[in-house]
């Protein structure tokens, strides 16, 4: 749907894109992620022809394309109620259907229905970023670019909106969640790009980039007990490696070796031995993880 190349962008000669490659396919929920500063909005405000271009190529797979659009901040009208705010962006945008009919189904997707009936001036943040989803979804979109929409949400805002994501994302909708928060992004998407440097340092499909770069790096399983010398659930052929910790042992699969394989093998290794664990941990590499080793330089992709 949409393959971004060679994309760059300065603002008074500060360079905050360098040479930006993305690729968005139909269906796809992108989860763009990146520090604050790192040129996720400035993406965004690109594709959209908010901002032009130093240099690369912006293309979409057909002309015409809809785009909708949530900025970080959405600006609302606060004289308006719901309802009046989402006829005037059917009246804005042309919308050819029946503006009553649409509006009253965008409120419903959201979430808005009751609150459609209060002046927005009114609105917490999170019925703010529920009621600029409705706005960015009014024309049916092919493309939804939501940026930020969870930033500064409490506890129960965040859910709503996520929840709204998750409902979009399985009824087929080609999303680009453009956020910092890793988790929203390990819940919701299957395509994550990590933006730092001005470049996308990662792009993949979450479970690729996982397995890209677990290999040592991922924590697979903990065993607490008493490790004896020479233990030999230290010894199974399917571990990379065995760390000896005071009251227990660390295991990492090999390449291509499964949670499931390592620990049935510990598990009869550990009953021939006549070990009795207290505790069996499963731990697996997460996206924060990965953003954060990479971003750092710590990280490198893992030998397959």
């Amino acid at each position: 749907m949409l393959r971004i190349t060679g994309l760059k962008k300065s603002y008074r000669g500060f360079p905050v894109l360098l040479n930006l490659n993305m690729n968005i396919e139909k269906g796809d929920v992108y989860g763009l992620v990146g520090t604050n500063g790192c040129g996720k909005t400035t993406t965004m405000n690109i594709i959209c022809n908010i901002i032009p271009k130093d240099d690369g190529d912006i293309a979409f797979e057909n002309e015409g394309i809809r785009i909708g659009y949530l900025p970080e901040s959405p600006a609302l009208y606060g004289y308006m109620n719901g309802f009046e705010y989402l006829d005037f962006i059917g009246a804005c945008c042309e919308y050819e259907g029946d503006i009553k009919a649409r509006t009253a189904e965008v409120l419903s997707v959201t979430g808005m229905n009751d609150g459609a009936k209060r002046l927005i001036k009114g609105y917490s943040r999170g019925m703010n970023q529920r009621i600029g989803i409705a706005a960015a979804l009014y024309a049916h979109p092919d493309l939804l670019i939501l940026d930020e929409p969870t930033s500064a949400l409490d506890p129960q805002g965040r859910a709503e909106v996520m929840e709204i994501i998750t409902k979009l994302a399985a009824s087929g909708a080609t999303i680009i969640l453009c956020t910092h928060i890793l988790p929203d992004v390990e819940r919701v998407a299957n395509k994550i790009g990590i933006l730092h440097g001005g470049v996308m340092a990662v792009e993949g499909t979450i479970d690729d980039v996982k397995r890209r770069y677990e290999g040592p790096n991922a924590l697979h399983i903990r065993l607490r007990y008493t490790p004896g010398p020479n233990d030999p659930v230290c010894g199974i052929e399917l571990a990379e490696k065995c760390e000896i910790w005071q009251g227990g042992v660390t295991l990492y699969a090999k390449w291509g070796v499964s949670e499931a394989e390592l620990f049935y093998k510990a598990v009869t290794t550990m009953a021939e031995n006549k070990i009795l664990p207290e505790a069996v941990e499963f731990r697996r590499l997460t996206l924060e993880q990965i953003y954060i080793g990479v971003c750092g330089g710590s990280f490198m992709p893992a030998a397959v």
